[in-house]
């Protein structure tokens, strides 16, 4: 349920109505606009009566909502967030382009890969310093240390970082060393532990997609990250599991509008899980940039055959400086900029 307020509306009627909700067992999220002041209501909102709450001073009109989802609704919030990192718009306008390698291998090796991304025009950079793999035995990252290399080369080139958060014990290390912001990967999109965790702080979030996971079930999720007092969410549609073995994953270009009516949060693909080969990777995401969405998570590596994981995915230096310039035109096209 949403509770819109009169224009110019003083702290006195805000407080009753949040005063009122609480007695009544719901639990109310202010949001305070240039002109008007919107309060959510979390809970059960079945026990409420419209024109009980209708009739508290201050209240213009009282919108019921019947999507289990609240806070990440567009009903919540008509218009589109747009969300700074480190001086970086993700949902404006222009669509920002995240690039890096699956993994952190060696110094030598961020350098160059911070340089191309760089150089491409790519504004934030990825990498991954915790990784999870389907089997044990395969490399799981150089941890800490895969920290400290990815923010110290992508810092040298004036990039922020996107990397990915396993395990909720790790949340504070990713805060001292800078993360600008936290991946939460797709098998840990309903780990509700882990998003009520980064729901705690205002880190911006990138929310995967899980393998097999609904629209409903996704917006659930940021639910989750939205109602622990983090609204800074960032959907990832990443591919989703079906019976074709052509490619790694089903990329659903469809969800991205069904996500831009569903939502006011940005929403950015990732073509190099989708397709799992680098040949397929300018194709998908010539068609997120093309279907709406706000950015692109793209796998690059200087030497992609040497990869340690995902070298398949990965592309080179020189093809992802030719994916951006593809791009600009599809871009313009749909009344937006790289």
């Amino acid at each position: 349920m949403i509770i819109i307020m009169r224009p110019q509306v003083g702290d006195e009627e805000i407080d009753t109505v949040a005063r009122k909700l609480d007695q009544l067992g719901m639990r109310p999220h202010i949001s305070r606009g240039v002109e008007r002041t919107i309060i959510g209501v979390i809970g059960d909102e079945r026990r409420l009566e419209v024109e009980q709450l209708e009739a508290l001073p201050g209240v213009e009109r009282v919108l019921p909502v019947l999507k289990p989802y609240k806070i990440v609704s567009r009903e919540w919030q008509p218009q589109d967030t747009v969300i700074d990192v480190a001086g970086v718009p993700i949902g404006g306008r222009q669509i920002q382009v995240i690039a890096g390698p699956c993994s952190v291998e060696s110094a030598e090796q961020m350098e160059a890969a911070a340089a191309a991304v760089a150089a491409a025009g790519c504004r934030l950079m990825r990498g991954g310093a915790f990784k999870p793999r389907t089997s044990p035995y395969t490399f799981q990252g150089l941890g800490v240390e895969g920290l400290r290399l990815l923010v110290e080369a992508a810092r040298a080139h004036g990039l922020p970082v996107v990397t990915e958060l396993m395990d909720a014990r790790d949340l504070d290390v990713f805060l001292e060393h800078g993360v600008d912001v936290i991946q939460i990967g797709t098998r840990n999109m309903q780990n509700f532990t882990l998003l009520k965790e980064v729901g705690r702080i205002d880190r911006p979030v990138i929310l995967k997609r899980g393998l097999s996971a609904t629209v409903s079930e996704w917006l659930m999720a940021a639910e989750y990250i939205a109602a622990a007092g983090n609204h800074n969410i960032i959907f990832c549609e990443r591919g989703v599991r079906t019976f074709e073995n052509a490619y790694r994953n089903m990329l659903d270009v469809t969800a991205v509008p069904v996500l831009k009516r569903e939502t006011h949060l940005p929403v950015i693909v990732d073509p190099s899980h989708a397709g799992g080969k680098a040949w397929m990777v300018p194709a998908l995401a010539r068609a997120a940039v093309a279907a709406g969405a706000d950015g692109l998570l793209v796998e690059v590596h200087p030497r992609p055959a040497e990869a340690w994981s995902d070298a398949d995915q990965a592309l080179s230096p020189e093809e992802m400086a030719r994916l951006m310039q593809e791009l600009a035109p599809i871009a313009e096209a749909v009344g937006r900029s790289l």
